[in-house]
């Protein structure tokens, strides 16, 4: 276990997913996906109230639905850690005070529990004043609703001002990060996010961490794609330079006996201020990968052939 930043809650350096949950995966494939999380090692899960509306015959909150089933079917809230968003809910948008106390309340009522560990705005609202959403959460975390106030999404510039704005106020501030970051796609995180996160201490936790499934190698051809959301989300990834990060890690993973996408959250979790990155598991089988990359530790020769190949995306 590791320290989730200034929390004071422990994880495991995997958070798994939940994108899938009510989606690709029904609740009786979703609660042993959780079991053997949870036998693994695992209790940070990351879901969001948004989850999965987007799918035919979804309106929003699946996600949170089964994971509450398997809470209470489980009777385990107490060792479990749970991530969940607001402002991407088609009936919860944006980040007004009004909207985050409303879709706060509808993710508890899911979960099945009358906390959230650590709740992120999941997009910035430029439509609402920013001091007005730091209020909210700081409202939320002073009730006892939420444990840790979080953000993902939001540039370097918008991050501070939420940092400032609280510090000022006296609000909870921002203690948990969730940026788009993986090995092929380190920009802007690095540039422009990891000081913000480094200076204020932030817990960071990446998603797309595996690119889609990019970087479990399945995709080497633009043939390879096919026309699923996640095979479509994945195409951003294809590039000369990406592939050839892919050899890379082919090479890092034969040396280890392992799963590609084993060393590149390896890799992942190895970075400044990363306690540990998100990923989501559709099926019983895909899970022992993502669970390996916890205790596997890179050679400092791997890690630099890894940077130095993934350096070459962003120029």
């Amino acid at each position: 276990m590791t320290q989730l930043g200034r929390t004071g809650i422990d994880v495991f350096p995997l958070v798994l997913g939940g994108n899938t949950f009510g989606w690709t995966s029904d609740e009786a494939s979703s609660h042993r996906i959780l079991d053997a999380f949870a036998a693994g090692g695992g209790n940070f899960i990351d879901t969001a109230d948004s989850y999965s509306y987007f799918a035919p015959g979804n309106s929003g909150g699946e996600s949170e639905t089964v994971i509450g089933s398997w809470l209470a079917a489980r009777k385990n809230r107490d060792s479990v850690v749970i991530g969940t968003k607001v402002s991407n809910h088609p009936e919860f948008k944006g980040l007004s005070a009004g909207t985050i106390a409303a879709a706060a309340d509808a993710s508890l009522k899911r979960l099945g529990t009358d906390y959230i560990d650590v709740y992120y705005a999941h997009n910035d609202d430029p439509d609402t004043p920013l001091a007005e959403t730091a209020a909210a959460f700081a409202d939320l975390h002073k009730a006892g609703k939420i444990r840790a106030v979080a953000a993902s999404n939001y540039t370097a510039e918008r991050l501070t001002e939420w940092l400032d704005i609280a510090r000022r106020e006296g609000f909870e501030p921002p203690t948990v990060l969730q940026p788009h970051y993986n090995l092929v796609n380190r920009q802007p995180y690095e540039r422009e996010l990891a000081p913000v996160a480094a200076d204020a201490g932030l817990a960071v936790v990446p998603y797309f961490a595996l690119a889609s499934g990019f970087l479990t190698g399945k995709y080497r051809r633009k043939e390879d794609f096919g026309e699923e959301i996640r095979q479509r989300l994945a195409t951003q990834y294809f590039s000369e330079p990406a592939l050839a990060v892919l050899d890379v890690l082919e090479e890092v993973a034969g040396n280890h006996g392992v799963e590609m996408s084993t060393v590149a959250l390896a890799w992942l979790r190895s970075r400044l201020g990363v306690v540990g990155p998100i990923a989501s598991a559709r099926t019983l089988e895909q899970l022992p990968a993502l669970l390996a990359s916890a205790t596997l530790v890179l050679s400092v020769d791997e890690t630099d052939a890894l940077d130095e190949a993934s350096a070459k995306i962003d120029g």
